[in-house]
C-alpha cells in the first residue's frame, strides 16, 4: 500500500515529473549496461555511442541505489529522478513506469533501472531507432538502439554472464561484444563507465568506486579498458599510500610493487616501491630503480630530501647522501 501511495503521488503531486520529447534533448542513441556484481554488491553501469560526452547524458549511479542509463532521444531527468524514486523504496519497474507514465516522448525513450538488490527494469519505446532492443537478465540489463544488427543486445548479455572478473572487467566485455557486433550504426566517439558501491557510507568522495570517461576517440572502448587498467594500478598506489602513513611499510610496498606490475612504465609507480625499498632497508634492490629514475628526470632526486622532512623516507644521513650521488 505504502508504495501505491507513493507512485500516485509521483503521478499527481510533482508537476516537474512531466516530460515530452524536445529537438533540444541529446539524440543520444547508444549500447550500455546497468549491473550488479553479486559478490561485492557493487552497481554500475557502461556506455558507448557515437556521441560527445556520453557518459555525463546517459549513466547515473548512486550508492546503496542503483543505477540508470537513459538513451535514445534521451530525457536526462530520468537519471536523478529514477534513483530518487528508488531511493523513496520503489522497485525498478515501479519508479521507470511513474516516469513513463508522464512522458509523452515515451515512445522515444530507452531506459534501464537497477537497484543494489539487482532487480531491474527496462523500457524500449516503440519509436527507438531500429534496431533496438533490450535483453534482462540475473543483476543486468542491456539495451541498444540504432544498430547496424539486431543481435548485440544478445551478444552484450552473453558477453557479461560468461566473463570472469570484475564488475568493471565484466561490463567491459559486453560493451566490446557489442562494438565487434559492429555496434552503432553510426560508429563510435565516446564511452563511460561508473561504478558505486552497495551500500552508501555517506562520504560521495567514498561511495564512487569508479567514474572514468572517454569524450572523443576513435577507439573509445579500447580507451576506457586502457583507464580502467591505470585506475586498478592507482587504486594499489592509493592503498599503498595509506599503508604508508601508519607505518605499515611492508604493506606498502607490496600495493606499490602490484601498482608498478600494471603500468610499468610509470616513473612514479617505480619511485614510491623504490622508496619503500628504502624505508625496509633495501637499500641494494632500491638504488638501481632510484638510479634509472634520476637518470630520466632528476626532479625525482630532488623530491627526496623532502621526503626525509615530511618523515615518507625514514633513511640515516649517511645513506641519503649515497641515493644523492646516484
Amino acid at each position: 500500500m505504502y508504495k501505491l501511495v507513493v507512485i500516485i503521488a509521483v503521478l499527481l503531486v510533482q508537476p516537474l515529473l512531466a516530460q515530452s520529447y524536445k529537438k533540444s534533448e541529446p539524440f543520444t542513441h547508444t549500447y550500455s549496461i546497468v549491473a550488479r556484481d553479486s559478490v561485492t554488491g557493487e552497481i554500475g553501469a557502461a556506455v558507448q555511442s557515437h556521441w560527445f560526452n556520453v557518459g555525463f547524458v546517459v549513466i547515473k549511479a548512486e550508492a546503496g541505489v542503483g543505477a540508470v542509463a537513459t538513451q535514445s532521444l534521451t530525457n536526462p531527468s530520468y537519471g536523478p529522478k529514477g534513483l530518487n524514486l528508488m531511493k523513496q523504496g520503489l522497485s525498478p519497474q515501479q519508479a521507470l513506469d511513474a516516469l513513463l507514465a508522464n512522458d509523452s516522448g515515451e515512445m522515444y525513450r530507452q531506459v534501464a533501472f537497477i537497484n543494489a538488490k539487482g532487480e531491474v527494469a527496462t523500457h524500449t519505446g516503440s519509436l527507438c531507432i531500429a534496431e533496438a532492443g533490450h535483453r534482462q537478465g540475473k543483476n543486468f540489463s542491456v539495451q541498444a538502439n540504432m544498430m547496424l544488427n539486431n543481435t548485440v543486445w544478445d551478444v552484450m548479455a552473453t558477453a557479461f554472464e560468461t566473463t570472469k572478473g570484475t564488475l568493471s572487467e565484466r561490463m567491459l566485455a559486453a560493451l566490446k561484444a557489442a562494438q565487434a557486433e559492429k555496434g552503432d550504426i553510426r560508429g563510435k566517439q565516446s564511452a563511460a563507465i561508473l561504478i558505486v558501491k552497495g551500500e552508501a557510507t555517506g562520504n560521495y568522495w567514498e561511495d564512487t568506486i569508479m567514474d572514468l570517461r572517454v569524450e572523443d576517440s576513435n577507439t573509445p572502448i579500447a580507451e576506457l579498458e586502457r583507464l580502467v587498467k591505470i585506475h586498478k594500478a592507482y587504486d594499489y598506489m592509493n592503498k599503498g599510500d595509506l599503508a604508508m602513513e601508519v607505518g605499515d611499510s611492508k604493506k606498502a610496498e607490496e600495493l606499490y610493487l602490484n601498482a608498478q606490475k600494471l603500468f610499468p612504465d610509470n616513473l612514479e609507480m617505480q619511485y614510491w616501491y623504490a622508496i619503500n625499498l628504502l624505508n625496509n632497508k633495501d637499500y641494494e634492490k632500491a638504488k638501481p630503480i632510484l638510479a634509472s629514475i634520476f637518470k630520466k628526470d632528476p626532479n625525482w632526486k630532488t623530491l627526496m630530501s623532502r621526503l626525509v622532512k615530511s618523515k615518507l623516507l625514514v633513511i640515516s644521513d649517511d645513506e641519503l647522501e649515497q641515493v644523492m650521488k646516484l
